[in-house]
């Protein structure tokens, strides 16, 4: 048994015993768990994702709880939001290819902004995800980055909310960020 598939079995026990509400990914031998999305999180998500949905390439579907897997680097994340396709949902199971990926979509955390900024940067990249839109209500801000080449992404468009955003091909549009809501301070 490979080290992928020993980890991936132990992952799937601890999904099987943790608490209702708890997300569990992993990065090399580093297994994050973390609680449930809160109210403005899932709110900003929505908002996104009724964009997307407008724009999304013929075969690819939502996926909120769908987990990438990248085997030849032994990760597997869970994006807020990505888009995959359908062929591979309909799969089964909760994971997609990560190369299959069109884009990871995460809502900064207050309480653990380095795994969207620091470690999910440095793992989208390293899995080959074309584009990873980061929505950070603590500042007010969107940042996506592209042109990932398997070590980090190489460019970076940043704006408030309140303005839009051109998110490029596949999907095509201007993102309307005026609706989206920061934390309470």
């Amino acid at each position: 048994m490979s080290f992928y598939e020993q980890h991936r079995e132990y992952v799937e026990e601890v999904l099987r015993t943790a608490p209702e509400g708890v997300r569990v990914e992993w990065s090399g031998d580093t297994l994050i768990m973390r609680a449930a999305p809160s109210g403005i999180h899932q709110l900003n998500i929505g908002l996104v994702q009724r964009q997307f949905e407008r724009h999304a390439p013929d075969g690819y579907m939502f996926g909120s709880n769908s987990a990438l897997t990248t085997p030849d680097v032994t990760k597997e994340r869970t994006p807020d939001l990505t888009y995959v396709p359908i062929a591979s949902l309909a799969q089964g199971g909760n994971t997609s290819p990560a190369e299959e990926a069109l884009i990871a979509v995460e809502v900064v955390s207050p309480s653990n902004p380095g795994n969207d900024w620091v470690d999910k940067l440095r793992d989208y990249a390293v899995m080959g995800i074309p584009l990873y839109l980061i929505i950070d209500p603590r500042e007010g801000s969107v940042t996506l980055f592209s042109e990932p080449n398997r070590d980090r992404y190489h460019a970076r468009h940043d704006r408030k909310f309140g303005d839009s955003m051109r998110v490029p091909d596949p999907f095509g549009f201007d993102l309307d960020l005026s609706g989206l809501f920061r934390y309470p301070d």
